[in-house]
């Protein structure tokens, strides 16, 4: 092969590498038009910042390798372009041991750095882990249906479906179940994901630093609703928590075993439901009758 043809050759391969890149840009840009209102990016809580600076970290070291390829592959087309003839052409060369060993260290050193830093922050982010706080906290039971969410206030003796709300000042604790097939609570803003799976108990602690509201949702496919498997989080000041709690105390509607067989069924686009009362240990009912 000449090397004219081994130049068009690599103007070629040059040429399809930058049309990608374009394109790998503009779906990016298009696709993050709205990425600083995400929620997880703007955090709402302790935890939730902990999430929001490690996962910068984490992209930050791996624009340690994407940054030099996009700079380098725009270096070498411009470089290496046609009208560029004092540009040096090495056909025969093979093997540089520096380029080598920056291919295979720095990539390693990377996935060492990544790795030191899920370690860490695995134990410090244990979502069992309590919340050190000078006031104690809410203690929540959470139900994951088709295709909707079961709230159950031990401390209240109150119910809620489709909505969570608890005062900013105090840590939440969440112990949860599903009385359905696997699905997964995550609350953008406060923290992590977590699992609920019938017949057993998962938990979760997280703290809102202000008042805020945010949307929490279900991120495991659960079937025809999961869509609309949604709710409203109101994280709120005392004495409106305590207004809400006197609302609720005032629905009519209780929650016992008959109540809840109907409730349980398969439905979607559920509407927020308030109930007074209901069947007690109810939780632990639900995660014992997958044990027998």
């Amino acid at each position: 092969m000449g090397k004219g043809s081994a130049n068009r050759i690599y103007r070629t391969n040059v040429g399809s590498i930058l049309c990608k890149t374009f394109a790998i840009v503009a779906l990016v840009a298009l696709g993050g038009c709205g990425w600083t209102q995400a929620a997880v990016l703007d955090p709402k809580g302790l935890v939730g910042l902990e999430e929001r600076d490690l996962l910068i970290k984490a992209a930050a070291l791996m624009l340690i390798v994407i940054v030099p390829v996009f700079v380098l592959t725009f270096w070498f087309a411009w470089h290496f372009r046609a009208s560029n003839t004092a540009a040096r052409y090495a056909p025969h060369w093979s093997y540089s041991l520096a380029i080598d060993a920056v291919v295979w260290l720095v990539p390693a050193l990377i996935v060492f750095v990544i790795g030191y830093l899920v370690w860490t922050n695995t134990h410090k982010l244990d979502p069992y882990k309590p919340i050190e706080a000078k006031n104690a906290p809410l203690e929540i039971d959470v139900v994951s249906e088709d295709w909707k969410w079961l709230f159950i206030y031990p401390e209240q003796t109150i119910a809620v479906v489709n909505e969570l709300v608890f005062p900013s000042d105090r840590p939440l604790s969440l112990k949860l179940t599903s009385d359905t097939v696997m699905n997964s609570l995550y609350i953008p803003g406060l923290g992590g994901q977590i699992y609920t799976m019938a017949g057993m108990q998962t938990q979760l602690n997280l703290h809102a630093d202000s008042p805020t509201k945010l949307v929490g949702r279900n991120t495991q496919y659960s079937g025809t609703g999961f869509p609309e498997q949604h709710f409203p989080v109101d994280a709120t000041t005392e004495a409106d928590f305590a207004a809400w709690i006197a609302r609720v105390k005032q629905s009519p509607k209780t929650l016992d075993a008959a109540t809840y067989a109907a409730l349980a069924k398969p439905s979607g686009s559920v509407p927020i439901t308030y109930y007074s009362a209901y069947e007690p240990d109810l939780f632990n009912k639900i995660i014992q009758k997958y044990m027998d």
